[in-house]
């Protein structure tokens, strides 16, 4: 009888990560098409996708330090301390002292990172809507009822 609940209890976890994948082959296309749409938009200059995730994290989190945002985009410190250094350059994220320790910064948007951010949200946020709005009705209430669903998977992959 062991044999077959365990049995039993196994067969789940193989449908969930058949899911899984498929569900994350997805998300990968949407995020795929809007990077491609920054990319063409002239006015955008799209930066590298490791590039654009930290100048977004340091719009979520203004402060951050660089072993904080490296743990937090599960990237080693010194790669993101070389981005750090090109997105400062680009005049789009300053990096301040902290006063305690001079050797810690805390990184903050400039006016152009925050402008950067903006515009990349725009052009993803007009087309997302643009192809939202020629779907079938049951095609919308599906994506909408999955919004909170998709918030919370993140919530748990973010625990494991």
């Amino acid at each position: 009888m062991n044999d077959v609940s365990a049995t039993s209890q196994a067969l789940p976890a193989k449908p969930a990560k058949a899911e899984a994948a498929e569900l994350l082959a997805a998300i990968g296309a949407v995020r795929r098409v809007a990077r491609r749409a920054v990319r063409a938009s002239v006015q955008a200059q799209a930066l590298p996708p490791a590039r654009s995730e930290l100048l977004r994290l340091a719009a979520r989190r203004p402060g951050i330090g660089v072993a904080e945002a490296a743990a937090e985009l599960r990237l080693a410190p010194n790669s993101v301390s070389t981005m750090v250094s090109k997105l400062a350059e680009d005049g789009l994220l300053s990096r301040d002292r902290v006063e305690t320790d001079g050797r810690s910064v805390r990184l903050t948007l400039t006016e152009a990172g925050a402008a950067r951010i903006e515009q990349w949200q725009d052009i993803r946020t007009d087309l997302a809507g643009r192809a939202i709005g020629v779907l079938s009705d049951s095609d919308r209430r599906a994506l909408v009822a999955a919004i909170p669903a998709l918030t919370r998977l993140a919530e748990q992959m973010e625990k494991l």
